[in-house]
């Protein structure tokens, strides 16, 4: 199955943004570096910031081009402001979804679990990264899988959800109770340059 791969971090210092959600993705002088290397207007067109915001997008989901058009061709069917669906759409995918609930520290690793068929929603096996949760689904850690320490390390860092997340991790099991609102994604992207990068 094709996917995503290279250094994160690299790709992170290109992008001038934390996309992996790691504390060492990049240093605060990277940081700053790779913010003003990115989104100088002075140096990028209206067209390069667009492009960059889409390859940031891109890269906090880790989904490839074609894959990442489909959901903005849905997006754009759906709504005269596509940016927030799109958003959506994004975040409630099954492998995020893993990640986002804690089972995993990143989100290669929470595609790697969903690989390898180590989650139930609603009591069925789901091994599609790309699946699509819906409100009130159930995502559940196989009983076979309960065992693997890492999982279980994983879900005991959790602090606090998402607020639109319940987490149970003694009963290794998550549950996405709504739709989550703009302001609450965990991501730092103006959806508004990617919808105008695919409007021209």
């Amino acid at each position: 199955m094709a996917k995503m791969m290279g250094p994160r971090f690299k790709k992170c210092r290109s992008l001038g943004l934390n996309v992996v959600g790691h504390p060492k993705a990049m240093s605060r002088a990277e940081k700053e570096k790779g913010a003003s290397n990115s989104r100088d207007s002075r140096k990028l067109s209206e067209y390069g910031l667009q492009l960059l915001e889409k390859q940031r997008l891109r890269a906090y989901y880790g989904v490839l081009e074609k894959q990442f058009v489909r959901y903005v061709n849905k997006a754009f069917r759906k709504s005269t402001n596509p940016g927030p669906i799109l958003l959506v759409s994004l975040e409630t995918r099954l492998d995020n979804m893993v990640y986002r609930m804690g089972f995993a520290n990143s989100l290669r690793q929470a595609r790697q679990l969903v690989n390898h068929g180590h989650f139930l929603v609603n009591g069925n096996k789901v091994d599609r990264p790309s699946y699509a949760v819906q409100v009130e689904d159930v995502i559940t850690l196989k009983e076979k899988s309960q065992s693997i320490k890492m999982i279980a390390e994983n879900l005991a860092t959790i602090v606090t959800p998402l607020p639109y997340l319940e987490v149970q991790p003694e009963q290794f099991k998550g549950i996405l109770t709504r739709q989550p609102l703009r302001e609450e994604l965990p991501i730092e992207i103006s959806e508004q340059l990617i919808v105008e990068f695919y409007s021209r």
